[in-house]
C-alpha cells in the first residue's frame, strides 16, 4: 500500500476496472427490488460545469447507496442534443451543429467518467440520433389519430432580419435577442397537441406524488390553473354576432361599463377595416410581447372599436375595447371589464375615462347607507377586489359571492346567455419549432392544403447532417427538394417545422429502460420492470414545463398502452445552484470586465471575510462583488477538470455532499475544497497505519472491555444516523458529519491489544462503507487494503447490532453545591444510593465531602449526580 494518497492513481486504475467489467451494466431481475435513479439529463454544451457535477454526484451517492442495500439499481446517462444554442455554435464556429454536438458529447462523456459517476454506459443515447427521434416521430402520428394533435393559426414573435419565430425569452426590450430587430406579431400555422384534455388529470394526479416538493406541485397546480367560472354571452349592438367572455366573478357582472378584446380579435378587425386610427393601433401592438408573465407590468394601452356590446342582464350597451393586454390565445380574447372591482380594468378606465361602477362593497361594512343597506367600500385610489356584498345589482343585492355567483349563472343559462363552466389557464402545447435542429415533425402537406402523417414504413424523416448554416434560414427550409415527396402517387411536402425540444426530454425517461428496441418506442416489460423512476434529480428551473410535459407524455404512453403506471417519477429532489465569488474591474465606458475567480488571489479576516484582491497576473487589485450563481456572464464558473486535476474526483464528489444540503444554494470556497481533500487524507493514513500493523484477529464480542463497548456503540450510533440521513432523508451532509465524528474517535482509539484491533477493523470497514457514496475510489482502494476480496460496492451495507447500542455502562458527572467534583463510571442499571457510594469513593469528590453534611441529593438518572452540602 502506497504511504501517500495519490489520488489520479486511484482513480483512473479503478474507472478502468469499471469500465472493462462493465460494473454497472444492470438488467432486469424479478428476484431483486428495483431503483431507477436518474438526474436530467445535459444539454451538451461543451464542458460540464459544477451546476452539472453536483446534480449527478447527488444522484450517483444515492444510486450507490441503493446498490448497498441490496437492490437492482439503475442509473443512465444521455444527452439532451437538439437545440438552437447548437445552430449559434455552429454558425460562430462555421462547423455543422451536428459536428459540434457529436464532439461535445465525447468530450463531457469523458469528464462524466473521471468523476467516477457508476452509469450504465450501455444505456446512452442521444436525442439527435434518428434510433431515438424515429420513436418519437411515431408516437406523434399515433397521437394524431387519436384526434389529440391539430394544426392551427397562433400568433408568434417573429424576428424579421433573422427570419424566424423567437420564444419569449429571446424578446429583449421588444427586439430579437440576436439580430436586434424590432419583433413583429404574426400568425403562422403551428402543430399543437392537445394537453388540456389531460388538464384534469394532470391537476388530480398531483395527489399521488407524496415524494414530490409541496412547492413544485404548488408550482403545477398554479400553472395548471383550474378555475370554475361562467361563459357568458354578450349581443353585439345592430349585428347579428355574439361575444363570448368567460369570468371567475359573475358577482361582478352589473359592474360592467366596458368589454376588451385582443388586437388580433375578429371584432377588432373587422372595425379596423373602417377606421385607421385602431388600424394603427393594432399593427402597433404586433411589436408587443406575448408572455402572459409580463401582463400586470405592461403600459396599459387601447383604443375604442366604435363597436358596442350589449349587457346580457340589463340591456344596456357598453363600448368595445382592443386593448393590449389582452392576449387572444388566453380565453376567447375577450374579457369583461369591471373597473371598481379589477385593478387593471381600474387603472384602463381611468387613463380612457370610461365609466367605473361600484357593485361590491365589504361584507363587514357599517350598515348606515339607506339605500342598499352597506357603506361603500372605498374605491377612489384603487379597485375594490375582495369578494364581499352586492349593490347596485338589481335583485342580486344583498348577496355574497357563492351565492351570486349561483343565482347569476342560474338566471344567465335561463336566458340562454351563460353557461357555468371549468377552466384552465393550461393552454394546448404548441410543439413548432421554425428551427433546424430539432425532429422533423413527421407530418406531409399535400396540394389541397391538407395534411396527412408519415407512413409508419417511412420513418424516420431523416433531417440531414450535413448542412451549412447561413445564420438565417433553417437548411431544411432552403433545400424544396428535402421537402419534396409523394403519397399515395401524389406530390407531397414533408413539414419543414421541427419539434419543440421539450419532445425529446419529454419521455427519454422511458427511453432508458429499452434503448436499443428497435420495433418499439418502447418494451413494455422492460419499461413496467423499472418505471416509474424511483428518484428524479434536476433543478427547480424545470419544475413547470419539462416536469408537467413528462408527466403529460406518460399518461400518452399509457394510453396507447407502453406503460401501466400513472406517474413517471415517484421522489422528486430538486438541488441548489452552485455559487462562487464574482470580481471585476471596471472599464473605460463605465461597464465591468468580470474576472474569474481562479485568477485571482485573496485574502480574508478571521471570519472568512475578503479583506483584499488581487488579479494573480498581475498583482493589482480587483473589485469583489460577492457570491453569484455560476454563469459565463459573469464568468465566475469554477472548471471540475482543474480542481480534479488538483485534488481527485472524490474531494470534488466529497466537497459536493458536504458543503450545504441538497436543496440549498452552495458556495464555492477553496478552503471548503482543501478541507474535503483532507479528510480524504486522514482516512487514508488511519487505514494505512493500520495496515502496516499486520493481520487482525476475529471480533470476540463477549470479550469486550468497556472502552471496547464505547467505541462499538459509537460505530453503531454512527451507522443508525448515516443510513437514515442517506435512505430517508437526504441529509449527505449530516451523514458525511458523522463519519467525520466517527473518524476522529478511531483515531484516538487504543491499538495495543489484538482485541483492540479487531474492533478497529470493524470500524474501519464500515466507515470505508458508509463513506462508498461520496468517495468510492478511495473507498474501494482502501476497502482492498484491509483485504477484502468482494468490490464494496457489492457488499452488504453495515447491518446495526442493536446490542452495541446498548449501554451496559454510564459515565456520571458528580457535582457538589453544583460545581463539577469528578465523573464516575456506573453500571446502566444502577439505582441512586449505589452511584453516591461510588461518587464518594472517588477521590477528588471524596475530599469535597470531608467536615460537611449532604444535605440534599438531586440525581438525573445516568447523567448527573448534585450533592448539595453544608
Amino acid at each position: 500500500m502506497q504511504e501517500q494518497y495519490n489520488p489520479q492513481q486511484i482513480e483512473i486504475a479503478l474507472q478502468q476496472e469499471w469500465e472493462q467489467t462493465q460494473a454497472f451494466k444492470v438488467t432486469e431481475d424479478e428476484t431483486k427490488e428495483k431503483f431507477y435513479c436518474l438526474s436530467m439529463f445535459p444539454y451538451p454544451s461543451g464542458r460540464l460545469h459544477m451546476g452539472h457535477v453536483r446534480n449527478y454526484t447527488i444522484g450517483d451517492v444515492v444510486s450507490r447507496f441503493q446498490r448497498m442495500q441490496g437492490k437492482n439499481v439503475m442509473q443512465p446517462m444521455g444527452w439532451d442534443a437538439f437545440g438552437l444554442p447548437a445552430e449559434n455554435a455552429a454558425i460562430n464556429n462555421n462547423t455543422a451543429p451536428a459536428k459540434w454536438t457529436y464532439e461535445n458529447i465525447d468530450y463531457m462523456r469523458t469528464q462524466l467518467k473521471r468523476l467516477g459517476f457508476g452509469y450504465d454506459w450501455d444505456r446512452e443515447f442521444a436525442t439527435c440520433k434518428p434510433e431515438y427521434y424515429k420513436w418519437e416521430q411515431w408516437f406523434f402520428t399515433k397521437l394524431y389519430e387519436k384526434g389529440l394533435v391539430y394544426k392551427k393559426m397562433a400568433t408568434v414573435n417573429w424576428d424579421p432580419v433573422d427570419q424566424c419565430v423567437l420564444a419569449n425569452e429571446q424578446v429583449i426590450d421588444g427586439r430579437g435577442w440576436r439580430s436586434g430587430a424590432l419583433v413583429e406579431q404574426r400568425e403562422l400555422a403551428q402543430w399543437f397537441i392537445k394537453i388540456t384534455d389531460y388538464a384534469e388529470q394532470l391537476l388530480a394526479d398531483l395527489d399521488q406524488l407524496d415524494g414530490w416538493p409541496e412547492q413544485v406541485k404548488t408550482m403545477q397546480k398554479n400553472w395548471i390553473g383550474r378555475s370554475e367560472g361562467v361563459d357568458i354571452i354578450f349581443d353585439i349592438a345592430n349585428s347579428s354576432e355574439q361575444l363570448s367572455v368567460y369570468t371567475t366573478r359573475p358577482d361582478t357582472l352589473y359592474g360592467v361599463t366596458y368589454v376588451a378584446v385582443a388586437a388580433q380579435h375578429p371584432l377588432a378587425l373587422a372595425a379596423a377595416k373602417n377606421n385607421a386610427e385602431l388600424a394603427a393601433f393594432i399593427a402597433d401592438c404586433k411589436g408587443g410581447k406575448l408572455a402572459e408573465a409580463e401582463l400586470a407590468t405592461l403600459d396599459k394601452k387601447g383604443c375604442a372599436t366604435g363597436i358596442f356590446a350589449v349587457h346580457p342582464l340589463t340591456g344596456e350597451q357598453v363600448p368595445v375595447w382592443v386593448a393590449n393586454f389582452v392576449l387572444m390565445d388566453y380565453g376567447s380574447g375577450a374579457v369583461m371589464s369591471v373597473p371598481a372591482h379589477d385593478q387593471r380594468d381600474y387603472e384602463f378606465a381611468n387613463k380612457y375615462n370610461l365609466p367605473i361602477k361600484q357593485v361590491i362593497t365589504a361584507a363587514d361594512a357599517v350598515q348606515d347607507s339607506p339605500e342598499n343597506g352597506h357603506q361603500l367600500s372605498d374605491i377612489s385610489t384603487e379597485a375594490f377586489t375582495d369578494k364581499g356584498i352586492l349593490i347596485n345589482s338589481a335583485e342580486f343585492n344583498g348577496l355574497d359571492f357563492e351565492h351570486a355567483f349561483t343565482a347569476i349563472a342560474a338566471k344567465l343559462k335561463a336566458d340562454n346567455r351563460g353557461e357555468v363552466k371549468v377552466n384552465y389557464r393550461l393552454r394546448d402545447w404548441g410543439v413548432s419549432r421554425q428551427r433546424y435542429w430539432g425532429t422533423p415533425i413527421p407530418m406531409l402537406n399535400l396540394a389541397d392544403g391538407s395534411q396527412v402523417p408519415v407512413p409508419e414504413d417511412q420513418l424516420p424523416v431523416l433531417l440531414p447532417e450535413d448542412v451549412v448554416m447561413d445564420g438565417v434560414t433553417s437548411p431544411i427550409k432552403s433545400d424544396p427538394e428535402w421537402a419534396r415527396t409523394s403519397y399515395n402517387g401524389m406530390e407531397a411536402f414533408h413539414e419543414t417545422d421541427t419539434f419543440d425540444t421539450f419532445m425529446e426530454s419529454s419521455w427519454y425517461y422511458a427511453r432508458y429502460c429499452s434503448p436499443d428496441s428497435d420495433k418499439a418506442m418502447l418494451d413494455p416489460a422492460k419499461a413496467n420492470y423499472w418505471l416509474p423512476v424511483d428518484q428524479y434529480i434536476g433543478g427547480i428551473e424545470h419544475a413547470i414545463l419539462h416536469l408537467l410535459y413528462a408527466r403529460f407524455f406518460h399518461k400518452l404512453l399509457r394510453d396507447v398502452g407502453l406503460v401501466n403506471s400513472d406517474e413517471p417519477f415517484k421522489h422528486l429532489l430538486c438541488q441548489g445552484m452552485v455559487l462562487a465569488e464574482t470580481f471585476y474591474r471596471e472599464t473605460d465606458n463605465g461597464g465591468k470586465q468580470w474576472i474569474s475567480p481562479q485568477d485571482v488571489t485573496v485574502q480574508r479576516d478571521e471570519k472568512g471575510r475578503i479583506t483584499s484582491s488581487i488579479l494573480t497576473s498581475d498583482g493589482q487589485p480587483v473589485m469583489s462583488s460577492g457570491m453569484s450563481k455560476m454563469s459565463k456572464s459573469k464568468n465566475n464558473g469554477i472548471d471540475p477538470q482543474k480542481v480534479i486535476d488538483q485534488y481527485g474526483a472524490d474531494t470534488v464528489r466529497l466537497f459536493m455532499m458536504f458543503t450545504a444540503p441538497p436543496e440549498q444554494t452552495l458556495e464555492w470556497s477553496d478552503s471548503a475544497v482543501e478541507g474535503s481533500h483532507r479528510f480524504i487524507k486522514r482516512v487514508y493514513a488511519l487505514v494505512a497505519n493500520f495496515v502496516k500493523a499486520g493481520k487482525v484477529a476475529e471480533l470476540n464480542l463477549t470479550a469486550l472491555n468497556s472502552e471496547q463497548k464505547i467505541l462499538r456503540r459509537e460505530l453503531h450510533k454512527t451507522i443508525t444516523k448515516v443510513s437514515d440521513d442517506i435512505g430517508r432523508r437526504y441529509t449527505f451532509n449530516t451523514a458525511i458529519a458523522a463519519v467525520m465524528e466517527l473518524s476522529n474517535k478511531l483515531q484516538k482509539a487504543s491499538l495495543v491489544t489484538e482485541l483492540d484491533r479487531a474492533v478497529m477493523q470493524e470500524a474501519l470497514l464500515a466507515t470505508l462503507q458508509m463513506l462508498n457514496p461520496m468517495i468510492p475510489h478511495v473507498a474501494q482502494y482502501l476497502w482492498q487494503q484491509l483485504g477484502q476480496k468482494q468490490h464494496i460496492e457489492q457488499s452488504q451495507w453495515p447491518v446495526v447490532d442493536t446490542n452495541a447500542l446498548v449501554e451496559d455502562e454510564k459515565l456520571v458527572v458528580v457535582q457538589v453545591n453544583g460545581k463539577v467534583r469528578g465523573k464516575v463510571t456506573v453500571a446502566a442499571s444502577a439505582d441512586q444510593e449505589s452511584v453516591l457510594n461510588s461518587a464518594k469513593a472517588d477521590d477528588n469528590v471524596g475530599r469535597h465531602l470531608e467536615g460537611v453534611t449532604i444535605r440534599k441529593v438531586i440525581y438525573v438518572p445516568g447523567k448527573l449526580l448534585n450533592l448539595v452540602v453544608g
